[in-house]
């Protein structure tokens, strides 16, 4: 997948970092000595981490190397790291093992989820929050335009690209190791500027991938046409001439 831009991450970046606020809010671990935010970005997740647990060691993780140069050069003050989270393997065991909209593009959730628990301390804990399976309509409207016959031959990969499973099965996969586990899914209304943001929206996260697979770039403007035009029929109008962009996303929190 091609590389990661901040700046169209963040064009959006109040409404991407309201769910780690939430998510934050939540975990019950007062005084955790070391944080890890897997799959940091640009540092605005890792931030939020910072202002709840000032004391603590607070580590950024992600495998971009762009992200990263935008969350250091933010953020000097804080530690930052170059990896995959696939490949992130700590030294002792951490207290609060985090993650905001990252784990939804590694496979094999079973395992993932509980390797990463595996790496946290006693009374600490494992939170991470992913979109939903069926988190926002613009979704279904990308998958029905790459199955159609011009786009399908290259899209298996993309069509694949993401996972995310049931709220049940997080429970199921971390409940037998866990002291408690808490769940929740939050629809988010987001109120866009107009039907074109959610598009330009889904460009820096969901769509990458799509996009990613064509060979021009007169190809992915036919592509987005397509799709901007899809989603101006979806999504109304309302009467001030903002368009609202209902988006679901699942919360886990597992306590060892």
């Amino acid at each position: 997948m091609g590389s990661w831009n901040p700046d169209d991450y963040l064009k959006f970046g109040d409404e991407r970092t309201r769910p780690s606020l939430d998510l934050v809010s939540r975990i019950a671990v007062e005084r955790p000595e070391v944080v890890i935010d897997l799959g940091c970005g640009p540092g605005n997740s890792t931030q939020v981490i910072r202002h709840r647990w000032p004391e603590a060691r607070v580590i950024g993780l992600d495998r971009s190397e762009q992200m990263i140069e935008a969350a250091r050069a933010k953020y000097p003050e804080h530690e930052w790291t170059v990896s995959a989270i696939e490949e992130w393997s700590p030294a002792q065991p951490v207290d609060v093992v985090f993650s905001n909209a990252a784990l939804q593009w590694l496979p094999d959730h079973g395992p993932l989820v509980a390797r990463l628990f595996g790496y946290v301390s006693r009374g600490g804990a494992l939170a991470f929050q992913i979109p939903s399976a069926d988190f926002a309509l613009v979704r279904t409207l990308i998958h029905e335009i790459a199955s159609a016959r011009e786009w399908a031959p290259r899209m298996s990969g993309p069509l694949r690209a993401l996972t995310m499973e049931p709220v049940g099965f997080y429970y199921d996969r971390l409940a037998p190791s866990a002291r408690k586990v808490d769940l929740w899914e939050t629809e988010y209304i987001h109120v866009m500027e107009s039907a074109t943001a959610i598009v330009q929206w889904m460009s820096s996260t969901g769509l990458r991938p799509f996009l990613d697979v064509l060979e021009s770039q007169q190809e992915s403007e036919r592509f987005v046409a397509e799709l901007t035009e899809r989603v101006v029929e979806s999504y109304p109008v309302r009467p001030d001439g903002r368009v609202l962009f209902p988006f679901k996303r699942t919360f886990v929190i597992a306590y060892a």
